[in-house]
């Protein structure tokens, strides 16, 4: 019961900083200007969410249950779960991004189309 405990908590950390990384990741990208999702950005959030993952169930197996921590089984067995939880808020943070857009730009930088929902708004 201690491990699912663990596993559980584990899940509810993968499940916040997925979204908190790619909502940084976001902004990020649109600071720098960029069109297309850089590789870079992506690897240095699974990183990042491996690390608070790992640390949270390091936290909640030693100091909280008193068991032992095998790290390097720890760390691919977090990996993954950390792929497909990942993958699927990845593509549905570009579709509520897509969903949610402001407008559409063509290529010289003129605005197309103006979303109705803003439009409304004013």
């Amino acid at each position: 019961m201690d491990t699912v405990l663990a596993y559980v908590i584990s899940f509810f950390v993968i499940v916040i900083t997925v979204f908190i990384t790619l909502y940084f990741k976001s902004e990020l990208e649109r600071m720098f200007g960029e069109k297309k999702d850089v590789v870079v950005f992506h690897i240095c959030n699974v990183v990042i969410i491996l690390m608070t993952t790992l640390a949270a169930h390091a936290v909640t197996t030693i100091y909280i249950m008193g068991n032992e921590f095998a790290l390097i089984r720890q760390l691919v067995i977090h990996l993954i779960m950390i792929l497909p939880i990942y993958i699927f808020g990845h593509f549905a943070f570009e579709k509520y991004k897509f969903i949610n857009r402001k407008y559409v730009k063509a290529a010289n930088g003129k605005v197309l189309i103006i979303n109705e929902k803003y439009l409304k708004r004013k």
